[in-house]
């Protein structure tokens, strides 16, 4: 069984947990786009360099999750054949 102690350290070990989650959530806006990326989009004249950036931005993006959806999708899948077999 649990003690009064015992509950009041998970509680606080929950509490500070938490804690670090949400100082990690913060956004800190920060400026850090590389040397060569701001040379090449500086200025107005560079909209269509700045669109190509931001539309290969987005495609390098799109990847890590489709592929983290995909892989989501068939360990669910196997684990609901698994509970129909069952």
């Amino acid at each position: 069984m649990y003690t009064k102690n015992k509950i009041q350290k998970s509680s606080s070990k929950l509490q500070s947990f938490m804690f670090g989650i949400c100082i990690f959530l913060i956004g800190i806006s920060a400026n850090a786009q590389c040397a060569m990326c701001r040379a090449a989009l500086s200025g107005d004249s560079n909209t269509k360099k700045a669109e190509a950036v931001n539309d290969g931005i987005v495609y390098l993006m799109v990847i890590p999750y489709l592929l983290v959806l995909i892989i989501g999708y068939l360990i669910y899948r196997m684990y609901s054949k698994k509970k129909k077999a069952v």
